[in-house]
């Protein structure tokens, strides 16, 4: 899908992953490519969808997104799990354009609600969520199924 300043929003594959593990090294995340490529094609084949935004170069941005079932509603629901542009691609409307297409994609898959999980301290992105329609709904637990993992 591109948008009219020549950005597109494309399904992120194997071949992307140098290109998204540049993009994810700039938050701090270091993945081999090699690892990715395998990652980025799971999601895909398990319920899901890796998604990128190119203008030129490798990747400004990312969006990934789940979808899964629950007993009180009669649709999936999606979790947008990760949503990442880069530092020298903000406040450009990507991170829109990528929420955009992932509701999509959700839409898509037949799901009637768009979660994002999100760090609850970070001023921008709270304000960001709120601005693209998004309600707080409460905090998240998690833990490991595995010993050191």
């Amino acid at each position: 899908m591109k948008n009219r300043y020549g950005m597109e929003i494309r399904t992120a594959t194997g071949a992307e992953a140098p290109g998204v593990s540049e993009l994810l090294a700039t938050a701090g995340i270091e993945i081999a490519p090699l690892v990715l490529a395998d990652r980025l094609d799971a999601i895909r084949r398990d319920g899901g969808a890796a998604l990128i935004a190119v203008e030129w170069g490798p990747p400004s941005g990312l969006v990934l997104v789940h979808w899964y079932r629950t007993l009180d509603a009669d649709r999936p629901t999606a979790l947008i799990a990760s949503l990442y542009v880069g530092p020298d691609s903000r406040r450009r409307g990507i991170g829109r354009a990528l929420l955009k297409a992932a509701s999509q994609a959700a839409r898509v898959a037949g799901c009637g609600a768009l979660e994002l999980s999100a760090a609850s301290d970070d001023p921008a992105l709270q304000a960001f969520c709120r601005a693209t329609g998004f309600t707080q709904a409460g905090p998240r637990f998690v833990r490991a199924l595995r010993k050191g993992g």
